[in-house]
């Protein structure tokens, strides 16, 4: 028996399967999009370089408008976060950027996991096609003639295994897309953490920027000049 008629004859064991593998390739072409092409920002190294310049000449309001041409970036949007709480104390900067950090990685994380999930079902839903295509073909070899059941039983055989095939070809592929997937996932984690590292310190320069002008003395303070002592008269 071929594939495709195999598929015809057995499809309400093969539909679930493939209903299955169509949610996953819907789910690895939306992933990798997202993963490889709307979330990373290319030049991160410029972006941390003009936010620096803006940041520290104190021209914050340019800075959020900076970040706002990155949307949907997950690192621009914990930067700006930190950005709209930099009047606030540092502890209340911190606590704002954990916020923000754990929505961006749940937003990173998102239906990626269920590829593993759907790899294990696809797995389950091709041993119960064997499992149901061997009890049907053994009981069609025992009200079967003599000279029929060795047609019957390799028939049902390979109806089963042709199942078992199906799952694993379902399966196999969603979990290499999985693995290339939570790697890049973890690295863009990795990438928006360092973003919130990197504007922590950006901040904390501004801050000492401004603390060290004002206490600096101005050096064109005119010195007063000495007065000329009078001579006394001798008596």
């Amino acid at each position: 028996m071929s594939f495709f008629e195999f598929i015809k004859t057995s499809f309400w064991h093969v539909a679930p399967i493939l209903l299955v593998g169509v949610f996953a390739l819907a789910i690895i072409i939306e992933r990798s999009r997202a993963l490889f092409m709307v979330y990373p920002i290319r030049d991160s190294r410029g972006f941390f370089d003009k936010l620096t310049e803006l940041v520290i000449s104190g021209k914050l309001g340019d800075a959020l408008g900076f970040c706002d041409r990155f949307q949907g970036k997950p690192a621009a949007r914990v930067v700006k976060q930190a950005l709209l709480r930099a009047h606030q104390p540092e502890g209340l900067i911190e606590h704002g950027l954990q916020i923000a950090v754990g929505d961006v990685t749940q937003i990173i994380q998102r239906r990626t996991s269920f590829l593993a999930t759907i790899a294990n079902v696809a797995t389950l839903l091709g041993l119960f096609g064997t499992i149901a295509g061997l009890i049907a073909s053994f009981e069609a070899v025992g009200h079967a003639d003599p000279q029929q059941k060795s047609a019957l039983l390799a028939a049902g055989i390979s109806q089963a295994m042709n199942a078992t095939m199906l799952g694993l070809g379902v399966a196999i592929p969603c979990m290499i897309a999985y693995s290339f997937l939570i790697n890049r996932t973890n690295r863009l984690i990795a990438e928006v953490d360092q973003s919130a590292v990197k504007i922590i310190d950006i901040l904390k320069q501004r801050y000492y920027a401004a603390e060290s002008e004002v206490a600096e003395v101005p050096a064109n303070v005119v010195e007063m000049p000495q007065v000329a002592q009078i001579p006394r008269r001798s008596a």
